[in-house]
This record gives structure tokens, C-alpha cells and sequence, in this order.
């Protein structure tokens, strides 16, 4: 498709994203992911084998977890 298919295509599926466009770029502003705090944290092996098992990045996936609890019981008091 050229350019200008793809952007008649866009503009006519009303479940795609806005073209962005010279203005957009101009107005956006950078976002970057608040850092994580390094500390030492003693799990029970169980825990910490079972989110290796899964794949990689199984700190990241912890920290998942707490977020969402955390964010669940922000919401109920």
C-alpha cells in the first residue's frame, strides 16, 4: 500500500489511532517510567522458585503483583 492508502485506510477504520501528525509531535511531551528503588528482600524459596519458573523477569512480575495489591487496597481503605 502507499503512504496515501494507508493513511485513507486509517482515517476510514474508526477503531484505529489518530494519525499523528506535525502538531501532535509538537505538543507531546516525554514521559519516562518513574525509577525503582533497589532494596534487599528475603522471600520463602517457594515464592521466589515459582515466579523463575515462569520466565524471565520474574522480579519484575513480583513487583506486579504487589502494585496490584497494593492498588486494590488503596481503593477499599
Amino acid at each position: 500500500m502507499s503512504d496515501r492508502e494507508i493513511e485513507h485506510a486509517a482515517k476510514a477504520d474508526p477503531d484505529a489511532a489518530p494519525i499523528l501528525d506535525k502538531e501532535w509531535f509538537r505538543s507531546a511531551k516525554l514521559v519516562l517510567p518513574e525509577r525503582k528503588v533497589p532494596i534487599s528482600l528475603r522471600m520463602d524459596r517457594e515464592v521466589v522458585e515459582w515466579f523463575k519458573a515462569h520466565g524471565q523477569r520474574y522480579q519484575s512480575r513480583m513487583n506486579a503483583v504487589l502494585k496490584a495489591y497494593v492498588q486494590a487496597h488503596r481503593k477499599t481503605g
